[in-house]
């Protein structure tokens, strides 16, 4: 699965670790993402992602 970086604040989306604190599981990739999902740093939505 493809990691994503934040273009704002440069975190590191990772499906293999996913964002528990934020209600995504671990192994869910980028595109399964709710829309609503925002950077967990910076807040930005999903369009300020770009695969790394």
């Amino acid at each position: 699965m493809e990691r994503w970086i934040c273009t704002i604040c440069q975190y590191v989306y990772d499906p293999a670790t996913g964002d528990p604190d934020h209600g995504v599981p671990p192994g869910t990739p980028f595109e399964e993402i709710p829309e609503s999902w925002s950077c967990p740093l910076c807040g930005v939505g999903k369009d300020s992602f770009e695969q790394e």
